[in-house]
């Protein structure tokens, strides 16, 4: 059995859902030998970077998460994304063996300043928070003109399908009837009363905007580990952009919400009641992306109203995968709790600070 430890959904290291990737895996896949040089953290998959002649990053799903259909909308849009500029990695190969499938890719060039950081944290610095920024913005103008439909129907990929409708408590319904495993783990659970009492305030102020909103493919898990950094400048600036696993077709400010609720606020803290928050660096991402694509007018109305709900359609996905690949009862709680609780956060008194900074940022504020 495996002795590695994964990032979990706290602070204390879990066993990973996945048993590690070995060299002889590795090998057969790639069709000669290799070497594992680190096995990352992550708990949702088995991944490993390795050299076989040249550095590689093999990544192995269980098909009842990714398919090589639901692999190939994503390494669709990455070559789009390469195509147009985006420092992306590349796709080398996909395979299907047995229960399992197998992506690879080129290792992308930089450091990775967050190896070590557990998912969610924040960036070290304001000025790594401002290149964020300005590096999110220029994938966003490379994505537009990739027209693909959203995604199949698949856990853990983070959509804006619920509250992008004007009606999203039929537009939920929709959601959870696609997904058994989700409707099973929802039974018992208040989750209508608690759409109605926590989600659907902020999608009434959401919902004059939405029809204004460019639907654009977008990464949707921007956060400091999923970059690489070229170090040799001052600030580091962002030369590799790692993942897109999540990526689906939302909206660019949509994306923009996910990469301040991941990066500003540190949601690992949420059981402990003191959960702190960098305004400093909302203020740095903020001005990084604007500097590169200016929001409109209809953006920056639409973003205080949206940060407050990006996370929970992401979280009802975790519960799919919780409660239907892994059957970890623990996990599928905790995801209901991220459903529920990082809303219910924005509405306390730290929240609330935290949406005034931004509506005051956004020139939205008086």
């Amino acid at each position: 059995m495996s002795t590695l430890l994964a990032h979990g959904l706290g602070h204390e290291p879990v066993r990973p859902d996945w048993e590690p990737l070995t060299e002889r895996e590795v090998a057969d896949v790639l069709g000669r030998p290799a070497r594992v040089l680190w096995r990352s953290p992550r708990p949702l998959s088995a991944a490993a970077l390795v050299d076989a002649g040249r550095p590689l990053f093999v990544k192995r799903h269980h098909v009842s998460v990714r398919t090589l259909d639901g692999l190939a909308e994503e390494h669709a849009f990455l070559r789009h994304l390469r195509a147009n500029g985006a420092p992306v990695v590349d796709v080398v190969s996909a395979a299907g063996r047995g229960e399992w499938v197998y992506e690879v890719h080129t290792a992308g060039t930089g450091t990775d300043l967050y190896r070590d950081a557990l998912s969610w944290s924040p960036f070290t610095s304001a000025g790594h928070a401002r290149q964020a920024g300005a590096a999110l913005a220029r994938l966003h103008l490379a994505a537009v003109g990739f027209d693909a439909p959203r995604r199949r129907v698949q856990p853990l990929v983070s959509s804006f399908t619920v509250f992008a409708d004007r009606d999203p408590v039929t537009a939920l319904h929709r959601y959870v009837d696609a997904r058994p495993a989700l409707a099973d783990a929802l039974t018992g659970r208040p989750w209508r009363d608690d759409l109605e009492r926590l989600h659907l305030p902020y999608h009434r102020e959401l919902a004059p905007h939405l029809g204004a909103l460019e639907p654009l493919w977008t990464h949707n898990d921007w956060h400091a580990s999923n970059l690489l950094w070229d170090a040799t400048r001052s600030p580091a600036t962002v030369s590799t952009v790692l993942d897109l696993g999540l990526s689906d077709r939302t909206t660019a400010v949509h994306d923009l919400a996910v990469a301040l609720e991941r990066n500003i606020v540190q949601w690992l803290d949420l059981p402990s009641g003191e959960v702190r928050v960098h305004l400093t660096h909302l203020d740095a991402l903020l001005d990084g992306y604007t500097a590169v694509r200016p929001l409109t007018a209809v953006e920056r109305a639409a973003l205080p109203a949206l940060l407050p709900l990006v996370n929970a359609e992401y979280a009802l996905s975790e519960m799919d995968y919780f409660r239907g690949v892994t059957r970890s009862e623990t996990n599928t709680a905790l995801a209901y709790a991220y459903f529920t609780d990082h809303t219910a956060w924005f509405g306390g008194p730290a929240g609330r600070r935290l949406l005034d900074r931004l509506r005051d940022r956004l020139g939205l504020a008086g």
